[in-house]
């Protein structure tokens, strides 16, 4: 059933993650020069390369694809820079899963190209953990543990459909699109808007798709289709949201994650939250959007889950078939 929410006009506000605007201004100002723990952002002439002016402009006016399939304008990077020299938005060392260059140094998800207001769905069975909004750091966030050591995270949302502690199934809507964050505000109209969507395993940043030799996280290899047409093929199991989730975290694991955190107040928030699994997601979150925060990043799992296809395309059947890549290139 669909969300209240759902078909309720986004606002400009909504749209670009701007409200309360005093703290979005902190947080650009944090992203752009940095503090004592976290550097600034660093970019240059580089970083025009990443621009797609023409798709930008087309999905900034909503249009969509003829072929009903969603432009990739920025691939996981495989080469990153180093964590200590801070975000780059710079192309000084990229190759992403196919051996090209559609992706930036610090790029660390899937920037699927879509309009504004589009429904973002969970890309497999799930437990919402969090969902918060940073300015420097992807705007509105959902994030949705799907079990065997696997989270994902879509990014620059405009409203979240579903609240903390949900259970989701495959396919079902959890959010709108949007452009929230920084990157919007810095690049319009240039920056097409897109869902930045962020794989977790076993606690790291991964690639969704398959370099050569590895198995992709998606059900349909490295062609991701939509949830409804990948479900037909079989689901994750809701007894399987329970096997390597995050709510089996031991509280000696959390202590230990928590005690290398080398911000005060952040140990004490963290320690703060009752819930484990929602401790722990915002262990993970904190760990990997501010990682030099840390001094170590203890392992939060008690085992480490092995790569497998359990992911689904995070769009309606209804809205899209599959996926192109913005460079030209088509998926294999």
């Amino acid at each position: 059933m669909a969300s209240p929410h759902e078909h309720a006009p986004l606002t400009v506000f909504e749209a670009l993650g701007l409200d309360p605007l005093p703290l979005r201004l902190r947080e650009a100002w944090l992203a752009l020069r940095g503090d004592k723990s976290i550097p600034a952002t660093r970019f240059g002439l580089s970083s025009l390369r990443i621009f797609h002016p023409a798709l930008s402009v087309a999905t900034w006016l909503g249009h969509k694809r003829a072929d009903r399939l969603i432009p990739l304008s920025n691939l996981f990077n495989h080469t990153p820079t180093p964590l200590e020299d801070g975000w780059s938005v710079r192309k000084t060392q990229v190759r992403d899963f196919r051996g090209g260059a559609l992706t930036y140094d610090s790029h660390n998800g899937t920037d699927l190209a879509i309009p504004v207001g589009t429904v973002v769905t969970a890309a497999a069975p799930g437990v919402v953990l969090r969902i918060s909004s940073e300015y420097n750091r992807g705007g509105l966030k959902v994030f949705i543990d799907h079990g065997r050591g696997l989270v994902s995270t879509s990014n620059h949302l405009a409203r979240a459909l579903v609240r903390i502690g949900d259970v989701v199934e495959r396919g079902e809507p959890v959010a709108l699109s949007g452009y929230s964050g920084l990157d919007a505000l810095v690049s319009f109209p240039w920056s097409v808007p897109h869902v930045h969507f962020n794989v977790w395993l076993n606690g790291e940043y991964v690639d969704p798709f398959a370099a050569p030799g590895e198995t992709a996280l998606w059900q349909d290899g490295n062609s991701p289709q939509p949830a409804q047409r990948a479900a037909a093929r079989g689901t994750t199991t809701r007894a399987a949201l329970h096997e390597g989730s995050l709510a089996d975290c031991t509280d000696d694991a959390l202590d230990a994650a928590i005690a290398a955190c080398r911000d005060a107040q952040l140990r004490e928030t963290l320690r703060s939250e009752p819930d484990r699994a929602r401790r722990a997601m915002d262990v993970l979150f904190h760990r990997n959007y501010y990682p030099t925060r840390f001094d170590a990043a203890p392992p939060l799992y008690g085992e480490d889950r092995a790569r497998a296809p359990h992911l689904s395309l995070p769009f309606r059947a209804e809205d899209f078939d599959g996926i192109t890549f913005a460079d030209g290139q088509r998926p294999t």
